[in-house]
């Protein structure tokens, strides 16, 4: 049997230690930009709570408004479920406020876009105008320009039309993430022969430098929105079908 020192069986220890906490880790190391579960399933697990009965009205008036009498309200209401459960007080960690959860930031800015005065993102009747406001301004920016083909010159053809699924589902992320990450990862989609104005599959599936944790976060919120909670609220009028 060969001794070793008191030196060698330290290092022999730490050696074996290090080795397994590599193999602990690996899977992690592997699936660091994992996406979310593909499939949520509609309702499970979902209740409307009785403060959204409460809101229902006020969030149809301001999405018609907005968006006209055939606005998504059902999307919206999702959001909103998504974002505070309806908790006009609700106030996230890194500091989003309110039903709508808006960043202070961002509150800001959109009642300086819009002049509407003081931010008020505690006030659940504000933030459900921003909201609807906020997601038709992303909707009205997030497909990408047509591309011009080397060949020819005019706009080249990326596969399939962007469906209003595919479309708020962008919207959803840029709400979430910000609209300029949405750009960069149409870009980066557009350079691997994805297409960038298809959100499910396409510009979902690629990371142009989030965080981990960031990139799992924001591919799941919409479809959580859209396919889990969307289905609950689709008698408040509008829903969008994804299939």
């Amino acid at each position: 049997m060969i001794k070793l020192s008191p030196e060698e069986k330290l290092v022999a220890v730490l050696c074996a230690a290090f080795v397994a906490l590599l193999l602990l880790t690996r899977p992690a190391l592997v699936l660091a930009n994992p996406l979310p579960n593909p499939l949520p399933q509609a309702g499970e697990g979902v209740k409307v709570p009785r403060a959204a009965l409460r809101y229902q009205r006020d969030l149809t008036r301001n999405a018609r408004a907005v968006w006209g009498m055939d606005a998504p309200v059902a999307v919206f209401a999702a959001q909103i479920h998504q974002e505070s459960r309806w908790r006009a007080d609700a106030r996230s960690v890194v500091g989003a406020q309110g039903i709508a959860q808006f960043m202070p930031a961002t509150a800001t800015w959109i009642s300086g876009a819009y002049r509407w005065g003081e931010a008020q993102p505690y006030n659940p009747a504000w933030a459900m105008r921003a909201l609807v406001t906020y997601d038709r301004w992303l909707w009205d920016r997030v497909l990408p320009s047509p591309q011009p083909s080397p060949a020819s010159g005019e706009s080249a053809a990326r596969g399939a039309e962007p469906s209003n699924c595919e479309r708020m589902a962008m919207s959803l992320s840029a709400y979430n993430g910000g609209l300029g990450w949405v750009y960069r990862d149409q870009k980066l989609a557009a350079s691997r022969s994805l297409n960038p104005a298809i959100w499910f599959g396409h510009v979902e599936k690629v990371n142009a430098g989030r965080s981990a944790a960031n990139f799992a976060e924001n591919r799941g919120y919409p479809r959580v929105i859209l396919l889990k909670h969307q289905p609950v609220y689709a008698n408040w009028g509008g829903a969008i079908a994804c299939a």
